[in-house]
Order: structure tokens, then C-alpha cells, then sequence
């Protein structure tokens, strides 16, 4: 089980001193939380790609890339890669360029993300984002595989004898989860290359997310990549501890209340009791954790959200000095009991590397 966070790059007021951070406060914060995250011994750090207002990083493979000069261990992902509205082009050669750099740390996250504007920012059509989603990841898979690719499709100008540069590091793509929080075309897509599937799990019911991931798992089999419990699965949640669950909820509140995703709508205790969204211990957020395994069975990634919503960097490094302590050693331990031998490890650019079969 890889344990780890995700950020959005969200600039907000902070509720209880009325300040927001400026841009480059909060890029500076999230490099820092990146750090963090690998002292404290967290296997990932990923991050989401926005373009607008009030969010902050429109370019991860550049912060990644010095995350990774920093850092020796953490796997460096993105939360969300555009596959809709940027080339296939462009990402086929950053993401190999980032490989080399991270020395092979680095995956990433494909989504169409949650902001209509972005698609004609960028020349294309929201009502095609599905489409688009496809179509660009088709030709994303075949350009990390093929050293000359001819291509000709309903979306970008055709490409003639082009190989993209750098090639993949040894040889090997970095791998790819399909993200989607409601989208079972997605989750088609995933399982229809083996790739893995991370359902954001924040904003909806256990239920949904049961359904989503089941859905996979089926299409995968299908698909004759293993058996639906081999198939890759990640999920997202969301989390805020103190020793005291009183203390928690009440530090909490406010940010909670004046989010821009979900403040001023259900109240905190609803909306955890809806989502997966846990505000309390530590130990309540272990037992929460758990529990996601009876929905969707045994997994590869837990990654939460953390540094979000206003709460300055203080606190948010506090969270992670809990979660690393004394929440990540728990979940470890505990996902590992009664996981089958056949279900697989998430997978890593080295084992990857090594299943790639010897020429003779």
C-alpha cells in the first residue's frame, strides 16, 4: 500500500485571520509540504495541474522537478494531468523528461478536471471532453511505446514519422492512473490498457465509490489483464486530526464552513457523514481508512488532501507529523493483514522495469 497526499494548490482566506497567502507564499508552502511529506515518511506526493484562479500550479512537471532534485525517495505524482487540454505531445515528452530527472520516481494521474473554462483557453470544446480524453490518451500510450509513430485523428494536426524526445527512462512509460470521480467512460479506459484507476473519493457517497471502482475491476478482467482483484486501484480522502476529536472539529470548522468547494452548503457533521471526509483522532481516521477496504476491497494508494481550504502552513505540517506518526505505521500494518499473496504491490518504476522480458 503506498500512504500519501495530494494538493490542489488552492490560494484561500484564511477564515480566522482574514489573509490569504500570495502566489508565490503558497508555491513555497507546497514545496515545503513535499519535503515533509517524504520526512515523515510518506510514500507519495502528487499534485493537481489548474489554470485558473484561485489555484496555483499550472506547471507541476516544474515543481515536481524540484521536488525531485530534493528529494531521495518519495514517488512524485500529478493529481491531476490535463489529457484533454494538453498535447499528447507535451506530455508524452515532459513526463519522460521528469522520469529522467526523478531517476524514475515520478507517475501521473490523468483527468479531464472540474473547470469548463479551461477547454477553449486551450482551443477545444467541453462537450467533446470525453472524446478528447480518449482519443489524446491513445496516442499518448502509443508515443512512450512506439520510437516512430504516424498518427491521424479527429483532434490535432497528424503526425508523420515523429518520435517524441527524451525516450522513456529504460524503456518504460511512466505508469498512468486514469482519475475520475463519476465518469464510468474513464474507468473503461483505464481498465482497457491495465492502467490504474483513482477515484477521488471526497465529494461522494461510499456507495458511488463502490460502484465506480467496481466497475473497473470488472472492465479490467474483461479486458484480460488479471483477475478483477489484481486490477491497480487508488482513492482519494480527506482528513484533519487532533488527539482530541473536540479539539479537531472545532479548529476545523471554520475553514470548513468558507471552502470554496464546499463551504456554505452541509454542515461539517453532514458532509462527513456523507463523504469520506474524517475530522476527528487520529484512530478515528485509522478506523475510516480501514473501512474503505470493505468497499472497494484491497488497494494500491491511499493519498489525502491536507493543505487546503486556508489552513496555513503551520498546521498543515503538524497534520503531517500525526499522519506520519502515528496514523501511516497503523495503516500499514493493518491493510496488510489478510491481503491475498495475488493481489499486487502498486506499481513502481522498478518493478516495471524488471517485468519488461529479456531479448534472447
Amino acid at each position: 500500500m503506498q500512504i500519501g497526499i495530494f494538493s490542489v494548490g488552492d490560494v484561500t482566506v484564511d477564515p480566522t485571520t482574514g489573509r490569504a497567502p500570495s502566489e508565490r507564499e503558497r508555491i513555497k508552502a507546497m514545496l515545503t509540504i513535499a519535503l515533509k511529506a517524504e520526512e515523515v515518511g510518506l510514500d507519495v506526493f502528487a499534485m493537481g495541474e489548474h489554470h485558473n484562479p484561485p489555484f496555483v500550479p499550472s506547471s507541476p512537471t516544474t515543481m515536481l522537478g524540484w521536488i525531485a532534485a530534493k528529494t531521495e525517495r518519495i514517488i512524485l505524482s500529478t493529481a491531476t494531468t490535463l489529457i484533454t487540454t494538453n498535447d499528447p505531445v507535451k506530455i508524452a515528452e515532459d513526463y519522460a523528461m521528469l522520469q529522467h530527472v526523478a531517476d524514475g520516481r515520478i507517475d501521473l494521474m490523468l483527468g479531464r478536471g472540474n473547470t469548463g473554462p479551461v477547454y477553449p483557453w486551450f482551443g477545444q470544446d467541453i462537450r467533446q471532453g470525453i472524446p478528447l480524453a480518449v482519443e489524446n490518451y491513445a496516442l499518448l500510450h502509443r508515443l512512450w511505446r512506439e520510437d516512430v509513430v504516424d498518427w491521424e485523428g479527429r483532434f490535432r494536426t497528424p503526425l508523420q514519422a515523429f518520435t517524441a524526445t527524451p525516450r522513456p527512462l529504460d524503456g518504460v512509460p511512466p505508469f498512468v492512473w486514469h482519475g475520475s470521480i463519476r465518469s464510468p467512460e474513464i474507468a473503461e479506459q483505464a481498465a482497457y490498457y491495465g492502467d490504474g484507476f483513482f477515484h477521488n473519493n471526497i465529494f461522494w457517497p461510499q456507495e458511488h465509490t463502490r460502484r465506480m471502482v467496481g466497475l473497473y475491476r470488472e472492465r479490467y478482467a474483461h479486458h484480460g489483464h488479471g483477475t478483477p482483484e489484481q486490477a491497480i486501484v487508488g482513492l482519494g480522502g480527506q482528513v484533519f486530526m487532533r488527539k482530541n476529536s473536540q479539539d479537531a472539529v472545532r479548529e476545523f470548522r471554520p475553514y470548513f464552513d468558507n471552502a470554496p468547494v464546499y463551504g456554505h452548503g452541509p454542515s461539517l457533521e453532514e458532509f462527513a457523514e456523507q463523504t469520506p471526509l474524517t475530522v476527528g483522532s487520529p484512530q478515528e481516521v485509522i478506523e475510516r481508512t480501514l473501512g474503505f477496504r470493505e468497499a472497494v476491497g484491497d488497494y494500491q494508494r491511499q493519498l489525502f488532501l491536507m493543505d487546503h481550504a486556508g489552513l496555513p502552513l503551520k498546521t498543515v505540517l503538524e497534520q503531517l507529523d500525526i499522519l506520519g506518526e502515528e496514523v501511516v505505521p497503523v495503516l500499514r500494518e493493518e491493510f496488510a493483514k489478510g491481503r491475498p499473496a495475488t493481489v499486487p504491490d502498486a506499481p513502481t518504476h522498478a518493478t516495471l522495469r524488471d517485468a519488461v522480458p529479456v531479448a534472447s
